[in-house]
């Protein structure tokens, strides 16, 4: 495994869309191409599938060193009202362009901080939201939250609009790193916030943790899996730290002297997940872990399980509808990303513009290899027998995947691909062996982190 690390560990994209957001066409989609693709989506999906939604609630009162999210730091509350405002413009965009109610499927508030905002500018831009829309019977709806900022009142609050699951950030346990990543929450408040969730009808709590953090070590690591057991989360994401400083200045507060790298840093993957799994959690694609009863898990069984912008998910929409800062949307046929500045961001909202700056059309090719990379990362295979799964750039890939089925990763024959349990660390590897717009134009500069 040692040398697999080593050979392996090269930077690689994370495949939350493919192709991956840098390699995207240079020409901006017109907003009427754009409107075109979520028309023709929603007309083709919505009263069967329903549409999934985003909202990105940038805003935090410190800046957590080691994160990549997009944020804007302020401890000024009054910014609160003004960006609702301007989400429920963009968001009345999208109705008028749809020409019927959505359905909503999947509902996300993410971050930054969703809970920064108070619970009664939650239930204002929630009103707003499904004032227009209606819920699918069997709706998700979630949120993220920093244990150090979340109540009791935001909890009901969302609760009565129809959120089961709470995604707690929790990263490490561990003072010094909580420290040095200005992460501050202690177990007492997780303790609370869960017991608190679960008391008023959560049926789903989810915990962030991250490995490879500045200061961290096998045994921090290990106390602070211990912690998480305790607490019996139903979720557990385990992700790979991404040191990238030259995209978030904020993880120059530390070097990379002190990050765990390379074998240490797969051992604490490794620990992990062994002792996540001797606790009765099932390891699901890539970073997951789910109890045995959870949907996730059973999702994962029943082969329905979804990998989108927000990483894994039960349901399954062709529209995907970001909205907010540097939010991505889905029309599966085309891609667009919002203004990262909140000030550009509210400056297209004023012209009645949709706040995108950058997108894709995605080609029959695209198509094609965008649902085996799907297929990897979800079902751990696909296959190509049907014509409609070909076209010439996966076979030029598969030459690019002899050597990962050499080193025992994969399983392949002339038209099937299987991960091997070998190769379920290295599922980025493997789709990047796909990935027939990186292999076009390999990155002069480092886009992406490191797999391991």
């Amino acid at each position: 495994m040692n040398n697999l690390i080593e050979k392996y560990n090269v930077a690689a994209p994370r495949y939350t869309s493919y192709p991956t957001v840098p390699y995207w066409d240079k020409h901006v989609p017109k907003q009427e191409q754009w409107e075109s693709a979520v028309r023709k989506t929603f007309t083709a999906s919505n009263d069967t599938e329903g549409i999934s939604l985003y909202i990105h609630l940038p805003f935090c009162e410190s800046l957590c060193t080691y994160c990549g999210c997009n944020t804007r730091i302020t401890v000024n509350h009054a910014v609160e009202v003004p960006y609702i405002k301007a989400v429920l413009e963009e968001w009345f965009l999208y109705l008028r362009m749809f020409g019927g109610v959505p359905r909503i499927r999947e509902l996300h508030l993410g971050g930054g901080t969703p809970t920064f905002f108070s619970h009664g500018n939650l239930k204002l831009l929630l009103n707003g939201i499904l004032s227009y829309a209606v819920l699918c019977e069997d709706s998700e709806l979630s949120f993220e939250a920093h244990p150090a900022n979340t109540t009791a009142a935001h909890l009901q609050t969302l609760y009565g609009f129809g959120f089961r699951r709470i995604s707690l950030g929790i990263q490490d346990f561990d003072v010094s790193v909580q420290r040095i990543i200005n992460r501050i929450q202690t177990y007492d408040q997780v303790k609370d916030i869960t017991e608190t969730a679960r008391a008023i009808g959560y049926t789903s709590v989810n915990y962030d943790l991250i490995y490879g953090l500045p200061l961290q070590t096998l045994q921090s690591v290990k106390e602070t899996i211990d912690k998480v057991i305790q607490l019996h989360p139903d979720r557990i994401a385990f992700y790979s730290y991404a040191h990238v400083p030259w995209i978030k200045p904020g993880q120059r507060k530390f070097t990379e002297a002190d990050l765990p790298e390379g074998n240490i840093k797969r051992q604490l993957y490794e620990s992990g997940r062994k002792a996540f799994e001797k606790a009765g959690y099932v390891e699901i694609g890539m970073d997951h872990f789910a109890l045995h009863d959870e949907p996730l898990h059973l999702a994962e069984k029943n082969k329905t399980l979804h990998r989108n912008f927000m990483g894994y998910t039960t349901c399954h929409t062709q529209l995907l509808v970001g909205l907010g800062v540097s939010s991505i949307s889905d029309a599966w046929g085309a891609f667009v990303q919002n203004e990262k500045k909140v000030e550009d961001y509210y400056k297209r909202i004023e012209q009645g513009a949709l706040p995108f700056f950058k997108g894709h059309i995605l080609s029959e090719e695209d198509t094609i290899l965008r649902r085996h990379i799907l297929n990897i990362m979800c079902r751990l295979e696909t296959d190509w027998r049907s014509k409609d799964t070909q076209c010439p750039a996966l076979f030029e890939a598969l030459g690019r995947l002899k050597e990962l089925e050499a080193d025992n990763l994969i399983e392949l024959s002339s038209t099937h691909l299987s991960v091997t349990p070998e190769g379920k660390p290295f599922l980025r590897n493997i789709c990047m062996a796909l990935d027939a717009k990186l292999w076009q134009k390999q990155p002069e500069t480092q886009l992406f982190s490191k797999v391991v």
